[in-house]
């Protein structure tokens, strides 16, 4: 199963962000556990400076911005 950490301190980008994750698993139909990541020192072990930030299966895909639900669901499908 495809693991898919949202990054963030809790701001209103990371919010929109968690919620395009799941618009984006409905549209393909994926099943994922998806994790909302806000105690910086984990965040930062995964390398990350800039939230917030989407994390697929351990791999940094966006940074420092809300990617839209069709930009998730092109990292997403596999």
């Amino acid at each position: 199963m495809t693991t898919i950490h949202v990054l963030g301190t809790g701001c209103k980008k990371c919010a929109t962000l968690r919620e395009n994750v799941e618009t984006a698993l409905k549209q393909t139909g994926m099943d994922a556990e998806v994790k909302k990541v806000e105690d910086i020192n984990e965040i930062v072990k995964f390398g990350v400076m800039t939230t917030p930030a989407l994390v697929v299966d351990g791999e940094v895909k966006f940074l420092g911005k809300v990617a839209s639900p069709d930009e998730i669901a092109a990292v997403i499908r596999p």
